[in-house]
């Protein structure tokens, strides 16, 4: 009986041990862990409101999917500074880790990238990539000096604010945001601006495994991402469609060909398809351009133009008034942005070309309608002065016969004596009855 027990609990011991074995616990050899997973972000574009929803929506995914960290993949000449205070904020409090990666080759981390860049967990940057050049450039040019240096310290106070805490230089930092000094990566490296250069995401994660960072809170986390599974996060439909909205020249095109529509439908009424296509243009620039710092001295010489276009259209200058509505579009377009970097600046060769079509466009259609206005209408038999008749039978002062006037058969007098087939100029009317007289005497009246 105690034999019989004692292989019964053998068996059972074996079993056991082979499942400790298969599972990898309670034998010794460690737990097969799980693969981490880090979510990646490519973030090539400038720093506006878009962007800015592009990774409060990473992080937002990155803190709800269990992701270990999100790498944002950064190459980004600058760009608006409520825009990255924004992004900086949802950095510092993400309760993933962060990792900002300046990548691939030959991209940059330029102005407020260099705010991003310093604000994250972990900063790296591969080689043949540069960072900084982060002075304040002011919004519609530069404010009064007591204005500036308010606007300036408080960018260097709120870069000191992490960066001590992430354990970097901040005398480096500011010396990027007070004299725009760039690095090169090696630069970076040897002012303890970055923590480590890697050539690919695949080394950047496998360097990071193990180390131990510091939260803006104080407390201590440890990176488990080598060999992680990376998940792209992918722009969604509507960031791709507010990322094309928000570039300026197409901004600026949509507000012009959008007004020309709508001049169209208000001078061709009934038409619907030019006004609800334009309006629709005119509105998403209306959107764009909410998204984007504007000059309303801009916005000024945009109306001068469009006021001075219809004075030529109506007075006639001799072209002057044309010319400087023209003069005015164009340099209402090329400054209508106040951008901060030249990426967002709407191009020269755009403006001066829309500018030239549109004005060229406007003050032809606008004269068109002013003539049209002044005639007076005419239909019936109104419209039939001074148009050439040709006799359908003969016809005299007396004698009643019917002409034939543009494809539409009249009755008509003639003035003297006509046969059929004779060429005709009708020259008035009866109510319904019109009064003609032969060709000839017409060129002979003209003559004398």
């Amino acid at each position: 009986m105690g034999q019989t027990v004692g292989k019964i609990g053998e068996r059972v011991g074996l079993i056991a041990a082979g499942f400790c074995l298969f599972f990898g616990f309670g034998t010794g050899s460690p737990v097969r862990a799980q693969q981490p997973v880090v979510d990646k972000l490519v973030l090539d574009d400038t720093i506006q409101p878009v962007s800015a929803d592009e990774v409060t929506r990473a992080l937002d995914r990155a803190n709800s999917d269990g992701a270990h960290a999100l790498l944002i993949e950064l190459n980004t000449p600058g760009g608006l500074l409520d825009s990255m205070r924004d992004m900086v904020g949802a950095i510092l409090r993400s309760r993933v880790p962060v990792i900002v990666y300046v990548a691939p080759s030959g991209s940059r981390a330029g102005s407020a990238g260099f705010f991003l860049l310093e604000s994250a967990d972990i900063a790296a940057m591969a080689p043949g990539t540069e960072a900084g050049a982060a002075h304040v450039v002011f919004e519609g040019g530069k404010p009064d000096d007591t204005e500036a240096q308010k606007v300036e310290n408080d960018a260097e106070a709120f870069m000191r604010s992490y960066v001590t805490k992430r354990g970097r230089n901040a005398d480096a930092a500011q010396a990027a945001e007070q004299s725009s000094h760039s690095y090169t990566a090696e630069e970076s490296l040897n002012q303890h601006l970055i923590d480590l250069i890697a050539n690919n995401d695949a080394e950047l994660l496998n360097a990071l495994e193990g180390r131990q960072i510091t939260r803006m809170d104080g407390s201590k986390a440890t990176l488990h991402v080598g060999g992680a599974r990376i998940e792209l996060i992918r722009p969604t439909l509507r960031d791709n469609l507010l990322g094309w909205l928000v570039n300026p020249n197409i901004a600026l095109l949509l507000l012009v060909g959008g007004a020309l529509l709508i001049y169209l439908e208000f001078n061709s009424p009934g038409t619907i398809v030019p006004g609800a296509l334009g309006t629709l243009m005119v509105l998403l620039a209306i959107f764009a351009l909410n998204l984007l710092p504007i000059r309303y001295t801009a916005v000024l010489l945009l109306l001068g133009a469009m006021v001075l276009l219809l004075l030529e259209a109506k007075f006639g200058g001799h072209g002057a008034l044309a010319i400087a509505g023209i003069v005015c579009l164009t340099f209402g377009a090329m400054t209508l942005v106040a951008a901060p970097v030249p990426e967002m600046n709407i191009s020269p060769w755009v403006a001066i070309s829309v500018s030239v079509a549109f004005g060229a466009i406007t003050w032809f259609l606008v004269r068109l309608a002013v003539r049209a206005r002044k005639r007076k209408a005419r239909i019936g038999a109104d419209a039939m002065v001074g148009s050439a008749a040709t006799a359908m039978e003969p016809l005299g002062p007396t004698a009643e016969g019917h002409v034939l006037v543009e494809g539409e058969i009249w009755r008509a007098v003639a003035s003297a004596p006509v046969s059929k087939g004779s060429p005709l100029r009708v020259v008035g009317h009866d109510q319904m009855l019109l009064r003609v007289e032969p060709q000839e005497q017409q060129v002979s009246k003209s003559a004398s």
